[in-house]
């Protein structure tokens, strides 16, 4: 007999991740052989999970119940009370298809559509998924693995089908903070007249990401209906991609690189080339920061990587354009959402002390998205980007997506600030992209928004002995201890020779 449990909500945060409860040593358990971390099937009605099972000793669970992570809670849909059955699941084919992959196997198309379908499922528990992540890292995908894996990505998600000739894009593989050129190159972009409906993400490991940034100006959580309204009648916008469910493995797949700093580069390839096929783009740009402390430290690795992307994006029907640009420093000043929001929003105004290379960057890939269109001749595009920031039709355009998004009531800033200061004259040799970072997340940043980093120095920069060099924002004390702290203890956080 198939044995049955009521339902109960303990109200613990998993993550992603399907987690159920049971006492040790209760009858079930013992008669159907239940463990800590066996895989059970769940079943309510027609609808079924998996779920890891952990065991408690406390009591907090009575007889004939089982109980519910929120995430296995939510993704099972039974009310709280209702019986649900529990089974051992059949094995999963995909992961015999992992193991082979950790042997050092190339997988065929097939077997990596199992695996990518089995983990949009929520199939795999997070040992699994490391075990993928591990079996694909470093360079032991090849490029027909990144393009199935691309494709079955794509293919198990939500897509968005423009029906417009062209449909632009910007993308930057990430690592460097502060590089918010997405909120100046989609406006420019748009007053020029092109579509360009940017999906952006939330931070991962860094102190914000352009939807966190943009968030603190308008709505970020757009339905796919307000975004087409939106592209409609100003011919671009910003949103967080997560709230369109464009190829989701890819957000599963990094709750795992995450907490494990593994950054896979046929992973990451496939990652971005998925959300931007699933997002309709035709033609994507892609920014490559190469530095001594970027995610691509060498120009070789940097050229590997462009030759990649294009080859790969060409398979699957993009048409795609790499961009190396200088990745050895921080772009901007501020650091943490609201303090980008502001360099943004200066540079947008074209105020005295917005930050030049925030604006120049921004300047260069807008250009070179025109280029790249072919709606501006070669070598013409920076001009025509600069005239229209310039203008403040890019100030125009921005407000006008902001006012459809739906503007957000500006936050407060950051209560407690500390000034880290020059130990010594001279001139700054370098900022520590990697360091910068962890100061600002020690601040609260991104789930704070005011807290963050504000750069007084950049490299090149010459500074007095006690000069501050940077500032940082926190919204309480504890916090700005705790990166004050780390700051000091590390002050080649900003090097001055």
């Amino acid at each position: 007999m198939t044995p049955k449990l009521r339902v109960r909500k303990v109200g613990i945060d998993t993550y992603r991740e399907n987690i159920v409860y049971m006492p040790v040593g209760c009858d079930i358990c013992k008669s159907q052989g239940f463990s800590a971390l066996s895989k059970l099937e769940i079943r309510y009605g027609k609808k079924a999970i998996l779920a890891t099972l952990n065991m408690t000793e406390n009591g907090m669970l009575h007889a004939g119940e089982i109980g519910f992570s929120n995430t296995a809670f939510r993704r099972l849909g039974a009310p709280e009370g209702a019986e649900v059955e529990l089974s051992h699941p059949n094995p999963l084919e995909s992961t015999q298809f992992v193991r082979a992959k950790l042997d050092g196997r190339r997988l065929t198309k097939k077997e990596i559509l199992s695996i990518v379908r089995d983990v949009a499922a929520y199939r795999y528990s997070n040992i699994e998924l490391t075990a993928f992540v591990v079996a694909c890292a470093q360079r032991r995908l090849s490029e027909d693995e990144i393009v199935w894996l691309t494709e079955a990505m794509t293919e198990t998600g939500e897509s968005i089908r423009w029906n417009l000739p062209i449909v632009l894009d910007k993308h930057s593989i990430g690592g460097i903070p502060g590089n918010r050129t997405t909120m100046i190159v989609v406006p420019i972009v748009a007053a020029f007249g092109l579509p360009i409906p940017k999906t952006s993400s939330r931070a991962i490991t860094s102190p914000a990401g352009t939807a966190d940034t943009m968030e603190r100006i308008a709505n970020v959580r757009l339905s796919l209906a307000d975004m087409r309204r939106i592209v409609a009648a100003e011919r671009g916008c910003i949103a967080w991609g997560g709230s369109l469910h464009l190829a989701p493995v890819d957000d599963i797949i990094i709750s795992v690189e995450r907490p494990l700093s593994l950054d896979s580069e046929g992973q990451m390839i496939a990652s971005i080339l998925s959300k931007k096929k699933a997002a309709g783009a035709t033609h994507v740009l892609l920014d490559v920061p190469v530095g001594p402390i970027a995610k691509v430290r060498t120009k070789a690795h940097a050229l590997r990587l462009k030759t990649l992307f294009e080859r790969v994006g060409k398979r699957i029907g993009l048409k795609v354009c790499v961009v190396l640009t200088d990745g050895r420093q921080p772009i901007g000043r501020g650091i943490g959402p609201d303090l980008e929001a502001r360099d943004v929003l200066k540079v947008l105004e074209r105020s005295e002390d917005a930050p030049a290379d925030l604006r120049e960057k921004s300047i260069d890939l807008a250009g070179r998205l025109l280029e790249f269109a072919g709606s501006v001749a070669r070598g013409r595009g920076a001009a025509k980007a600069r005239e229209i920031l310039a203008s403040g039709e890019a100030l125009r355009k921005f407000r006008a997506i902001a006012a459809l998004q739906g503007p957000v009531v500006p936050s407060s800033r950051a209560v407690f600030r500390a000034a880290i200061r020059a130990g010594t004259a001279g001139c700054v040799l370098a900022v520590h992209n990697l360091k910068i970072a962890r100061v600002a997340k020690l601040a609260g940043a991104p789930a704070d928004p005011a807290a963050g980093v504000y750069l007084h120095a950049k490299a090149g920069d010459p500074v007095r002995k006690g000069e501050a060099v940077f500032t940082i924002h926190a919204e309480n004390e504890e916090e700005l201890s705790f990166a004050r702290k780390y700051a000091e203890e590390n002050r080649d956080v900003v090097a001055i020779r």
